[in-house]
Order: structure tokens, then sequence, then C-alpha cells
């Protein structure tokens, strides 16, 4: 079984609309990292010499490589990522192994089976 590592930064108060539509598409759970920081190709806004910025998630999902792409896709639309310049970001690398994964992987090779 092949493996993909979808990244998402999400504004905090998307995190948990994000975490429940990427597990209704198929991700069977996530690492979060929270309080993520970052600059776009927008400066933060500032105010008296305070940095306005939203706080973000960083969230990890490492899901079965025949459904990675409908859970990216879901992850961009819940959290409105095409929507304002800054709103989140996701992107999906190939893994080449992984350990501790076997739980995952006796729920999904049914699913995946039928995929095929």
């Amino acid at each position: 079984m092949h493996f993909k590592l979808i990244i998402a930064l999400v504004e905090d108060n998307k995190t948990r609309a994000v975490m429940e539509a990427a597990r209704k598409a198929g991700a069977t759970g996530a690492t979060i990292l929270p309080s993520a920081r970052g600059e776009g190709m927008e400066k933060a806004k500032t105010f008296m010499g305070l940095t306005l910025e939203t706080q973000r998630d960083m969230l990890m999902f490492l899901v079965e490589e025949h459904s990675s792409r409908q859970i990216l896709e879901t992850i961009g639309e819940v959290g409105m990522f095409d929507e304002c310049t800054g709103c989140g970001i996701a992107f999906q690398i190939d893994v080449e192994d992984a350990v501790g994964v076997a739980h995952q992987v006796a729920s999904l090779v049914e699913k995946v089976e039928e995929e095929i």
C-alpha cells in the first residue's frame, strides 16, 4: 500500500471543520501542530507596531494514495483556501515508507480494493 502525506495550513477557527470533512473524504486521522506562523505574498498587517495575524494550525494527514486527491480537494473547499489571499494552503507529497500504520492498512484494504 502506498501513502501520501497531506500537509494543510489552516486558520485555527477552521481546523475542526477541515478535520471532520477530511475524515468523511477518507482520512483516518491527523496530527495537528497548533500555532504555526508564516507569511504569504502579502505581509501581515500591523497596528501600532503589533502584527495582526490569525493563528494557523498545521494538519498532517497520512492517507492512502488512491483517496489523497479527494481528501486534498475537500480540505481546500472547506478551508476556503481559494477564497482569499492567506486563507490557507494544502499540498501532498509522496511517502516512501511508513511504520506504525498496520491498523490503518487493515481498515483501508477493503476500501482501496473497491476503488481499484
